[in-house]
């Protein structure tokens, strides 16, 4: 379940927290026609609490979306939900050479796409900048959902079973 106590207080924070959680999210490619592709965010907590809407992303040059942002650093969309919490944002994705950024986030999940290791030719480090982002959150209540929907029946009123944010990173 959200917590809608720490969404409402900074939908920022809250962002960043949910996608260090998250398994995948869908990574949108600077080449508009190519699909939007399950990536893994990889975040930590200097990353949340210093470098605000910074996500980074194992990738390979040789696959479709390495090719496209070795090609052309844009503007891309980014997705993720749950079954209480959705998010679409926009961002300049780039790829990055920072040196240890490989190592910081390594682990035996990643270490199995890359044979050759963190040293791997075809490794490629995406950098998602998010710019903007429309967030929709919920607490995940079934009893509270169904309490708002009978409430709005019988008063003619939109149920309150969640929240929405429009954040802006600066």
């Amino acid at each position: 379940m959200t917590d809608m106590n720490a969404f409402k207080k900074n939908p920022q924070k809250h962002l960043l927290e949910q996608l260090s959680e998250a398994r995948c999210v869908m990574l949108g490619s600077p080449n508009p026609s190519e699909h939007m592709q399950p990536m893994s965010p990889q975040l930590d907590e200097d990353l949340i609490e210093n470098h605000a809407g910074t996500v980074y992303f194992y990738s390979d040059r040789s696959s479709d979306l390495g090719k496209a942002v070795l090609a052309n650093p844009t503007y891309v969309m980014m997705t993720y939900m749950t079954k209480d919490y959705q998010t679409c944002a926009n961002g300049y994705l780039s790829a990055v050479t920072e040196s240890g950024l490989v190592e910081r986030f390594w682990n035996p999940i990643v270490a199995s796409w890359y044979p050759g290791g963190t040293t791997d030719e075809n490794m490629l480090m995406l950098k998602f900048e998010i710019r903007e982002a429309a967030i929709w959150a919920s607490s995940g209540n079934p009893l509270n959902f169904l309490y708002e929907t009978a409430k709005a029946n019988l008063t003619d009123t939109t149920p309150d079973v969640g929240g929405r944010a429009h954040i802006k990173v600066a």
